[in-house]
């Protein structure tokens, strides 16, 4: 089976954020890494960030620099580096305009966004790969469709109500 057999393309992606961000639970997210070795995770947690309406999402403050690639249809990757030393990886999603995203927060046995940027490698190189296209980065469709349970979002509290208690947050039981 060659690694295309069963990659989602970007129609999966190009729909609403809250949709996508549970269906991508036990999606298999495949990384070819420098080296020329693939390894392959299986998405256990993630997020959603819903364009400029969200006021936790990057987006809510309009078009910049660092969030152009949120701005383009659902598809690409978007990261971005926190605390000077973690890459968060995020899917965009929607059609252009909507600014909306996914942030990965957990593979099996790696718990924690930034434990996953580190597990995969993350950098500034990745900002807008294309993962309908990407040879370093793909999501594989398992099959699965895993039950999960909801959670308000993680280290949002400058959001506000209602923001801080949107169940945007999805975990496989």
């Amino acid at each position: 089976m060659t690694i295309d057999s069963v990659r989602l393309t970007n129609s999966f992606f190009q729909r609403e954020v809250t949709e996508v961000a549970p269906d991508l639970l036990g999606k298999i997210l495949g990384r070819r890494f420098e080296d020329g070795t693939i390894h392959k995770f299986k998405i256990t947690e993630t997020e959603a960030y819903r364009g400029g309406e969200d006021k936790a999402c990057h987006a809510n403050k309009g078009l910049t620099p660092r969030t152009k690639v949120m701005f383009d249809e659902g598809g690409l990757v978007y990261v971005y580096l926190i605390y000077g030393m973690y890459w968060m990886l995020n899917f965009v999603t929607g059609e252009t305009g909507d600014s909306s995203a996914v942030l990965i927060r957990g593979v099996e046995g790696i718990s924690g966004p930034g434990r996953v940027g580190r597990a995969l490698q993350l950098d500034k190189t990745f900002y807008g790969e294309d993962l309908a296209n990407s040879t370093r980065m793909w999501i594989e469709d398992s099959g699965l469709k895993p039950q999960y349970t909801t959670a308000p979002r993680v280290g949002i509290n400058y959001a506000g109500e209602p923001w801080i208690s949107k169940p945007w947050r999805f975990i496989v039981k």
